[in-house]
């Protein structure tokens, strides 16, 4: 029995929260706005919930912003969501570095304009040393491709003989996902009424507690992320075992 995986919550703050930030459109929709305006709603409330978060002492946070199915939507509304990207994190770098911030992004960077790939980078390797929140934006990510694209990096170790087939299992796996140096969510909260995962974290989700809220993202406050926290301080997480095996 792997005894690091029980974990009991009660009491306990958790280390890793995961939120998908949905519901920007149709509140937008709701004050007879464009869908523009409600992304610019829900900016204002990732800064919020990224300073509440790290003065309740999680440890990382990790935010869906913008899916592989995102694509699809119409171009105007993407170039909008992309000048938003590199606008707010041009804008927020320098007091989240302030505020000892590491920062992370995840997902395909294939299809993102060269300006929002070097603002990324650079900001990764500007917050790298940084020791308190770490705020991962999964940009282009979906848990399909994760998966996809560690099967092909495991095979690619395996062609150049640095990894043996039998070497391969679940760790090996994890180790080569986006989240490899990241504990799984212990938490994901997700805003604005639908009851899915919709393609994120597929892997990671395996044991992570998930609540959904009808609150629409621009609308979320620290007081229903602290609703979240509470619920989760009195959850027994089991893993697979048992009341006895846990005691």
């Amino acid at each position: 029995m792997n005894k690091h995986l029980i974990k009991k919550s009660n009491g306990n703050i958790p280390e890793h929260v995961a939120i998908i930030m949905d519901g920007n459109g149709r509140w937008a929709m709701c004050q007879s706005k464009t869908r523009r305006f409600g992304h610019q709603a829900g900016v204002s409330i990732v800064k919020k919930i990224v300073k509440h978060a790290a003065k309740k002492g999680i440890s990382y946070l990790t935010l869906f912003a913008f899916s592989t199915e995102n694509w699809s939507r119409s171009g105007k509304e993407v170039n909008q969501l992309m000048k938003l990207f590199i606008s707010s994190l041009g804008k927020e770098l320098d007091d989240l570095h302030r505020n000892n911030v590491k920062l992370k992004f995840i997902g395909s960077r294939q299809k993102l304009k060269n300006g929002l790939i070097q603002l990324i980078n650079g900001s990764e390797e500007k917050t790298s040393k940084n020791t308190g929140l770490t705020l991962t934006t999964a940009l282009a990510y979906g848990g399909r491709w994760d998966i996809v694209n560690a099967t092909r990096k495991i095979a690619a170790r395996i062609e150049k003989d640095d990894l043996n087939l039998s070497d391969i299992n679940e760790k090996t796996f994890s180790d080569h996902l986006s989240l490899s140096n990241i504990p799984a969510p212990d938490i994901l909260i997700r805003t604005g009424g639908e009851n899915r995962v919709s393609n994120f974290l597929l892997w990671d989700l395996a044991y992570t507690e998930i609540y959904f809220t009808n609150v629409l993202w621009p609308d979320f406050q620290s007081h229903h992320f602290d609703e979240f926290l509470q619920q989760f301080k009195t959850t027994e997480r089991r893993f697979g075992h048992t009341d006895r095996e846990i005691e």
